[in-house]
Protein backbone atom coordinates (compact mmCIF):
# COMPACT_ATOMS: atom_id res chain seq x y z
CA UNK A 1 0.00 0.00 0.00
CA UNK A 2 2.89 2.37 0.72
CA UNK A 3 4.18 2.02 -2.85
CA UNK A 4 0.68 2.57 -4.19
CA UNK A 5 0.26 5.78 -2.22
CA UNK A 6 3.67 7.07 -3.33
CA UNK A 7 2.98 6.40 -7.00
CA UNK A 8 -0.51 7.89 -6.81
CA UNK A 9 0.79 11.01 -5.04
CA UNK A 10 3.49 11.58 -7.67
CA UNK A 11 1.16 11.04 -10.63
CA UNK A 12 -1.69 13.16 -9.25
CA UNK A 13 0.72 15.79 -7.96
CA UNK A 14 1.77 16.33 -11.58
CA UNK A 15 -1.70 17.77 -12.19
CA UNK A 16 -1.19 20.46 -9.55
CA UNK A 17 2.33 21.25 -10.76
CA UNK A 18 1.11 21.44 -14.34
CA UNK A 19 -1.80 23.68 -13.37
CA UNK A 20 0.57 26.02 -11.51
CA UNK A 21 2.81 26.13 -14.57
CA UNK A 22 -0.11 27.02 -16.82
CA UNK A 23 -1.69 29.55 -14.45
CA UNK A 24 1.42 31.37 -13.24
CA UNK A 25 4.16 30.50 -15.71
CA UNK A 26 4.84 31.01 -19.39
CA UNK A 27 3.84 28.30 -21.86
CA UNK A 28 4.11 28.92 -25.59
CA UNK A 29 1.74 27.20 -28.00
CA UNK A 30 4.47 25.26 -29.78
CA UNK A 31 6.05 24.13 -26.51
CA UNK A 32 2.66 22.99 -25.26
CA UNK A 33 1.95 21.12 -28.50
CA UNK A 34 5.34 19.40 -28.41
CA UNK A 35 4.89 18.31 -24.80
CA UNK A 36 1.36 17.04 -25.42
CA UNK A 37 2.52 14.98 -28.41
CA UNK A 38 5.46 13.64 -26.39
CA UNK A 39 3.16 12.60 -23.56
CA UNK A 40 0.63 11.11 -25.99
CA UNK A 41 3.25 8.91 -27.63
CA UNK A 42 4.50 7.68 -24.27
CA UNK A 43 0.99 6.96 -23.03
CA UNK A 44 -0.01 5.15 -26.22
CA UNK A 45 2.85 2.66 -25.99
CA UNK A 46 2.41 2.19 -22.24
CA UNK A 47 -1.30 1.49 -22.59
CA UNK A 48 -0.56 -1.26 -25.10
CA UNK A 49 2.41 -2.81 -23.29
CA UNK A 50 1.27 -2.37 -19.68
CA UNK A 51 -2.50 -2.91 -19.98
CA UNK A 52 -3.55 -4.67 -23.18
CA UNK A 53 -0.72 -7.15 -23.68
CA UNK A 54 -0.72 -8.40 -20.04
CA UNK A 55 -4.50 -8.79 -20.24
CA UNK A 56 -4.20 -10.95 -23.36
CA UNK A 57 -1.52 -13.10 -21.68
CA UNK A 58 -3.62 -13.64 -18.53
CA UNK A 59 -7.03 -13.88 -20.19
CA UNK A 60 -7.71 -13.88 -23.95
CA UNK A 61 -7.67 -11.75 -27.07
CA UNK A 62 -11.48 -11.73 -27.12
CA UNK A 63 -11.65 -10.41 -23.57
CA UNK A 64 -9.16 -7.67 -24.39
CA UNK A 65 -11.09 -6.70 -27.54
CA UNK A 66 -14.35 -6.42 -25.62
CA UNK A 67 -12.77 -4.30 -22.89
CA UNK A 68 -11.05 -1.93 -25.32
CA UNK A 69 -14.22 -1.50 -27.38
CA UNK A 70 -16.37 -0.78 -24.31
CA UNK A 71 -13.85 1.74 -23.01
CA UNK A 72 -13.64 3.58 -26.33
CA UNK A 73 -17.43 3.66 -26.74
CA UNK A 74 -17.93 4.92 -23.19
CA UNK A 75 -15.35 7.67 -23.56
CA UNK A 76 -16.79 8.77 -26.90
CA UNK A 77 -20.32 8.89 -25.49
CA UNK A 78 -19.41 10.91 -22.42
CA UNK A 79 -17.13 13.18 -24.45
CA UNK A 80 -20.05 13.89 -26.79
CA UNK A 81 -22.30 14.77 -23.85
CA UNK A 82 -19.67 17.15 -22.47
CA UNK A 83 -19.15 18.94 -25.78
CA UNK A 84 -22.70 19.01 -27.14
CA UNK A 85 -25.02 18.84 -24.13
CA UNK A 86 -23.30 19.98 -20.92
CA UNK A 87 -20.95 22.56 -22.38
CA UNK A 88 -17.20 22.05 -22.14
CA UNK A 89 -16.73 25.43 -20.46
CA UNK A 90 -19.49 25.10 -17.84
CA UNK A 91 -18.69 24.26 -14.22
CA UNK A 92 -19.85 20.65 -14.12
CA UNK A 93 -18.97 20.04 -17.74
CA UNK A 94 -15.49 21.45 -17.27
CA UNK A 95 -14.82 19.25 -14.26
CA UNK A 96 -16.14 16.22 -16.16
CA UNK A 97 -13.93 17.00 -19.13
CA UNK A 98 -10.84 17.28 -16.93
CA UNK A 99 -11.47 14.03 -15.07
CA UNK A 100 -12.69 11.98 -18.03
CA UNK A 101 -9.19 11.09 -19.24
CA UNK A 102 -7.74 10.73 -15.75
CA UNK A 103 -10.24 8.36 -14.16
CA UNK A 104 -9.59 5.38 -16.49
CA UNK A 105 -5.86 6.09 -16.44
CA UNK A 106 -5.67 6.14 -12.65
CA UNK A 107 -8.07 3.22 -12.23
CA UNK A 108 -5.82 1.24 -14.55
CA UNK A 109 -2.78 2.40 -12.60
CA UNK A 110 -4.35 1.14 -9.37
CA UNK A 111 -5.15 -2.22 -10.97
CA UNK A 112 -1.65 -2.46 -12.44
CA UNK A 113 -0.16 -1.98 -8.97
CA UNK A 114 -1.93 -5.10 -7.65
CA UNK A 115 0.83 -7.56 -6.85
CA UNK A 116 3.41 -5.46 -8.68
CA UNK A 117 6.95 -4.78 -7.53
CA UNK A 118 8.40 -1.27 -7.14
CA UNK A 119 9.56 -1.00 -10.77
CA UNK A 120 6.94 -3.01 -12.62
CA UNK A 121 4.57 -0.08 -13.13
CA UNK A 122 7.24 2.52 -13.89
CA UNK A 123 6.36 2.80 -17.60
CA UNK A 124 2.63 3.33 -17.08
CA UNK A 125 3.03 5.65 -14.10
CA UNK A 126 5.74 7.65 -15.85
CA UNK A 127 3.65 8.04 -19.00
CA UNK A 128 0.57 9.17 -17.06
CA UNK A 129 2.74 11.67 -15.18
CA UNK A 130 4.10 13.00 -18.48
CA UNK A 131 0.59 13.36 -19.88
CA UNK A 132 -0.77 15.05 -16.74
CA UNK A 133 1.79 17.88 -16.77
CA UNK A 134 1.04 19.44 -20.19
CA UNK A 135 -2.67 18.58 -19.98
CA UNK A 136 -3.04 20.45 -16.69
CA UNK A 137 -0.83 23.32 -17.87
CA UNK A 138 -2.86 23.83 -21.04
CA UNK A 139 -6.17 23.47 -19.25
CA UNK A 140 -5.23 25.91 -16.50
CA UNK A 141 -4.00 28.44 -19.03
CA UNK A 142 -7.31 28.30 -20.92
CA UNK A 143 -9.28 28.74 -17.69
CA UNK A 144 -7.26 31.82 -16.74
CA UNK A 145 -7.83 33.22 -20.23
CA UNK A 146 -11.58 32.74 -19.70
CA UNK A 147 -11.42 35.14 -16.72
CA UNK A 148 -11.37 32.53 -13.96
CA UNK A 149 -9.26 33.55 -11.00
CA UNK A 150 -5.98 31.73 -10.55
CA UNK A 151 -7.01 30.68 -7.05
CA UNK A 152 -10.20 29.03 -8.35
CA UNK A 153 -8.28 27.38 -11.16
CA UNK A 154 -5.76 25.88 -8.73
CA UNK A 155 -8.59 24.78 -6.43
CA UNK A 156 -10.32 22.99 -9.30
CA UNK A 157 -7.18 21.15 -10.32
CA UNK A 158 -6.42 20.23 -6.70
CA UNK A 159 -9.92 18.76 -6.42
CA UNK A 160 -9.36 16.88 -9.65
CA UNK A 161 -6.09 15.47 -8.31
CA UNK A 162 -7.93 14.21 -5.21
CA UNK A 163 -10.63 12.56 -7.33
CA UNK A 164 -8.07 10.83 -9.53
CA UNK A 165 -6.06 9.70 -6.53
CA UNK A 166 -9.23 8.16 -5.12
CA UNK A 167 -9.81 6.34 -8.43
CA UNK A 168 -6.34 4.79 -8.30
CA UNK A 169 -6.69 3.75 -4.65
CA UNK A 170 -10.15 2.26 -5.26
CA UNK A 171 -8.78 0.37 -8.24
CA UNK A 172 -5.97 -1.03 -6.13
CA UNK A 173 -7.99 -1.95 -3.03
CA UNK A 174 -11.47 -2.85 -4.26
CA UNK A 175 -10.27 -4.96 -7.19
CA UNK A 176 -7.56 -6.87 -5.34
CA UNK A 177 -9.57 -10.11 -5.18
CA UNK A 178 -11.33 -9.83 -8.53
CA UNK A 179 -11.05 -12.72 -11.01
CA UNK A 180 -8.23 -12.26 -13.54
CA UNK A 181 -10.67 -12.25 -16.48
CA UNK A 182 -12.58 -9.34 -14.94
CA UNK A 183 -9.31 -7.54 -14.22
CA UNK A 184 -8.39 -7.98 -17.89
CA UNK A 185 -11.68 -6.38 -18.95
CA UNK A 186 -11.17 -3.51 -16.50
CA UNK A 187 -7.60 -2.90 -17.69
CA UNK A 188 -8.64 -2.99 -21.34
CA UNK A 189 -11.69 -0.81 -20.67
CA UNK A 190 -9.32 1.80 -19.28
CA UNK A 191 -6.98 1.28 -22.24
CA UNK A 192 -9.82 1.79 -24.71
CA UNK A 193 -10.90 5.01 -23.03
CA UNK A 194 -7.34 6.35 -23.04
CA UNK A 195 -6.78 5.42 -26.70
CA UNK A 196 -10.03 7.16 -27.66
CA UNK A 197 -8.99 10.25 -25.72
CA UNK A 198 -5.63 10.28 -27.50
CA UNK A 199 -7.34 10.12 -30.90
CA UNK A 200 -10.01 12.75 -30.24
CA UNK A 201 -8.38 15.14 -27.75
CA UNK A 202 -4.63 14.76 -27.30
CA UNK A 203 -3.12 14.30 -30.76
CA UNK A 204 -5.44 16.78 -32.56
CA UNK A 205 -4.53 19.46 -29.99
CA UNK A 206 -0.83 18.66 -30.29
CA UNK A 207 -1.02 18.98 -34.09
CA UNK A 208 -2.90 22.28 -33.91
CA UNK A 209 -0.30 23.78 -31.61
CA UNK A 210 2.84 22.37 -33.27
CA UNK A 211 2.06 20.78 -36.63
CA UNK A 212 5.67 20.52 -37.79
CA UNK A 213 7.16 18.68 -34.81
CA UNK A 214 4.14 16.77 -33.49
CA UNK A 215 5.21 13.58 -35.25
CA UNK A 216 8.75 13.76 -33.94
CA UNK A 217 7.53 14.51 -30.42
CA UNK A 218 5.14 11.54 -30.54
CA UNK A 219 7.98 9.26 -31.67
CA UNK A 220 10.19 10.55 -28.87
CA UNK A 221 7.38 9.79 -26.43
CA UNK A 222 7.22 6.21 -27.71
CA UNK A 223 10.99 5.87 -27.31
CA UNK A 224 10.82 7.30 -23.79
CA UNK A 225 8.05 4.91 -22.77
CA UNK A 226 9.97 1.99 -24.26
CA UNK A 227 13.01 3.02 -22.24
CA UNK A 228 10.95 3.22 -19.05
CA UNK A 229 9.46 -0.18 -19.80
CA UNK A 230 12.89 -1.71 -20.38
CA UNK A 231 14.11 -0.24 -17.10
CA UNK A 232 11.11 -1.70 -15.29
CA UNK A 233 11.61 -5.06 -16.93
CA UNK A 234 15.34 -5.09 -16.19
Amino acid sequence: MTMTLIVVAVVSGALILGAAWGAFGSLGNRVEGFLIALAGGALLLSVVSELIEPSIEKSSVATAMIGVALGAITFTGVDYLIDEKWGGESGGGLLAAITLDGIPENLALGVALIGAGPMETAALAGSILLSNLPEAAGGAREMVKNDRSKAKVMGLWALTALLLSAAAIVGNIALDTVNEHWLAIIRCFAAGAVVASLATEVFPKAYREDSHLAGIATSLGVILAFGLGSLAGG
